[in-house]
Parts: structure tokens; sequence; C-alpha cells
């Protein structure tokens, strides 16, 4: 009867050893966002709610997120800030404060993200966003911001050097930004580039946000015969910009925007007329882009399409980065703790659909721009750091010569 009890005591044990290590799910592992769902820039905004959502639903499918030996799933707890950055500070402030959640998953927009990074500092809860690239908002020394795309001021960089190399070579250049705090960043880094590679600034003029009415600018732009436009602002801005350079019949030899040329939206809302128009991404859905998850980014942006009915582009994919960021920090650290996933973020170094994401001692990540355009019905990569990859279409014909 003892050997009997002895061994029914050593069957327990080692069942309890099996059960030791063998991953348990514990309760979820909350992060929490303010994203623009309405309001004028909802349009790219809904891409970070999509990406989330995407995200944390590949994670868990695959098992969730490994604490020691504790498998936990990952929840959102979203709220809409309507496009209005005090409300999102307000929104922030309450889940850290009220919600409770364990980490923090940015804004679209980098005065957003410049506001918001505040209450994560504040309450040193690591935020990681993938929506803001104003150089603003890592020069502040804060210890709890993370960004998955690169420096504004680094934007138009790749676009310069395609410039240098364009026959007939591009002489004067008007630089036009709105005046919030990615595109302030973008004009203060693309000026002093302009001016090493010999071109002339004929133009450099600061927009309101939001901007409907480019008629002067367009006008200066005539008068002077500026041969580049390059324009930092966002999507609706740039929409309205096109169309009315359309109407006024300006079309220098190329025009450039940092933003919206990337996405299907943009090209869709124009149609024939985003024809010939420059751009730049830090991301193109390359099966080269291995990932954990989803496992490369051609594979993801294939199920990203069939799941929302559109094409990602890199706002889409920086956001997930920012999910896969938190996810393989949590595990790397063992712990929610947000400290410790702050140090373990600060650390990261891993290959992931978007790139390589290993953050800067600033906590921003520099991934090379792609120079991209339009040609047709199609958006072609046609500069990289290498030099030309397909021929651009330059210069660019007069609107009624299409």
């Amino acid at each position: 009867m003892a050997r009997t009890a002895l061994r029914a005591s050593g069957a327990l044990f080692a069942l309890a050893l099996a059960l030791s290590a063998t991953p348990t799910f514990a309760q979820d592992i909350v992060l929490g966002a303010s994203v623009q769902l309405t309001g004028p820039v909802a349009n790219t905004g809904r891409y970070y709610k999509d990406a989330y959502d995407f995200a944390i639903d590949k994670i868990n499918a695959a098992g969730g997120v490994k604490v020691g030996n504790t498998k936990r799933k990952l929840a959102l707890k979203l709220y809409d800030n309507q496009s209005d950055v005090n409300l999102s500070v307000r929104q922030y402030t309450q889940l850290v404060s009220q919600d409770k959640v364990n980490l923090l998953l940015g804004p679209f927009a980098s005065n957003f993200a410049l506001a918001d990074s505040a209450v994560s500092e504040k309450y040193r809860i690591p935020m990681v966003q993938g929506g803001g690239a104003s150089d603003q908002i890592f020069s502040r020394k804060f210890k709890y911001i993370f960004g998955t795309l690169a420096p504004a001021s680094n934007y138009f960089a790749s676009t310069i050097d395609m410039l240098k190399q364009l026959e007939p070579a591009p002489k004067s250049v008007a630089l036009l930004y709105a005046d919030d705090a990615f595109d302030v960043s973008v004009a203060q880094g693309t000026r002093p580039l302009l001016q090493k590679a010999g071109l002339k600034i004929a133009i450099d003029a600061r927009y309101s946000s939001n901007a409907s009415d480019f008629n002067s600018l367009l006008s200066q732009i005539k008068s002077v015969n500026a041969d580049v436009v390059l324009v930092a602002g966002h999507e609706t801005e740039i929409l309205n910009f096109v169309r009315q350079a359309k109407s006024l019949a300006v079309a220098p030899k190329m025009y450039s925007f940092t933003v919206g040329v990337p996405s299907e939206d943009f090209r869709k809302a124009l149609g024939k007329d985003a024809d010939y128009a420059f751009g730049m991404t830090a991301w193109l859905p390359n099966a080269n882009l291995k990932d954990r998850w989803f496992g490369d980014a051609a594979q993801f942006a294939t199920a990203y399409k069939a799941k929302y009915g559109y094409d990602p582009d890199y706002h889409a994919a920086s956001g997930v980065a920012d999910v896969e960021a938190v996810a393989q920090a949590i595990e790397n650290a063992g712990s929610v703790e947000p400290q410790k996933v702050r140090d373990a973020l600060a650390k990261l170094n891993f290959p992931s659909l978007y790139g390589t994401i290993a953050f800067a001692a600033n906590g921003q990540i520099d991934l090379p721009q792609v120079v991209i355009q339009v040609q047709g019905d199609k958006l072609v990569a046609v500069y990289g750091g290498k030099g030309f990859i397909v021929k651009p279409n330059y210069p660019m014909p007069a609107w009624n010569a299409r």
C-alpha cells in the first residue's frame, strides 16, 4: 500500500510538473488607444483601428502572448478622438487613470502623438505609435514614447537625391507645408537638403492645416515657373491641391507629396488626375519582409485586403508593427509591468512585415524612403537607395496634353 501511495504521489507530482510547464491562459492584456474615426483625418485614422484589430486578432489566433509560462490574449480599448487633439489627450488620460489599460498604442498624426505622448510620459506607461513622425516628438528625451515612422525631416531625402538624376535637371523648387508638427519638421529637414543639392528654393510657404484653398499658392508657383513642387500636408489638403492645380492649369515638371500617393483611396479619389504624382513610402508589401505572425509582408497585404476591402499602405503596416513590437517586448520582458516592457522595447531587434524593428536611442525607427509614382493605373516604386528602380514618368505634361 505504501508503494502504491508513493507511486500515486509520484504520478501527481509529475502531472503537476507537466502542468506548470504548459502555458495556461490568464486575463487579457489590454492595450489602449485613441484614434481619429471621425473628423477631417478619419480616412487615415481608420487605418490604425483596422491595423490594431487585425494584428491583435492574428496574435490571439496564434495563441496569444507568452508571459513567462502563461499565455495571455491581447485586447483593445479604443476611443474616437474625433480629430480633436484636446479630446485625444483627455481620452489617453482616461485610458491610464480610469480604464487602467496595461500599455498604449498611438493615434494618427504628429500633433496628436506630440500631445498624447506627454500622458504616457507622465504616467510612465509605454506608448508605441506609428502615426507620428515629427522630429519634435523624439527630441524631448522622453523615455516612454516609441515610433515606427521614419523622421519627418528626412521624408524628402530620397526624392531630392532623385532630382539630381533627372533629365532635364530641375533647377527650382517650391516648398509648401502645413503648420502642424509633422509638416514643419518636413520643411525644416528639406531646406538644407535642397540647398546642398544646389536647387533654388523659389517659394517657401506655410499654409494652415486643413486648408481647402490653394489658388493663391498655385498662382505663385505658376508665376515663378518652379520646376518642382514639394508639398507636405495631409491627404485632404493634397487632394484639394491637385484638383485646383488642374483647374488653374498649373503643371510643373513634377510634384511630390508626403502622403496620399501610397493610399488606394487617394488614387481612387483623383482617378486619372493622380497620374504622374510622386510620393514616398518606407514600406511596400515585399515577400522578403518575413514576419513571425503573418509569414511575410505580401501575405499580410493579401489578408488585409481580403478583410477590409482596401490595400494597406505604410500607415497600416506601421500600425501592425506597433502591436507586434508590444507583443514581442512583453515576451522578452516576461512581464506586462510598464517599466519592464519599456526597457524591453528599447532593446528590440526583430524582423517584421514592416522591416526590422529596432528603436534608436530617441525611440524612433529610421527606415529609408522609396520614391513612388502613380503611372497610369499603377503605383510604381521608381527610386531607392541604389538609384532608379523603374524609369519615372518625367517631366509631367500639361493637363490638357494628357
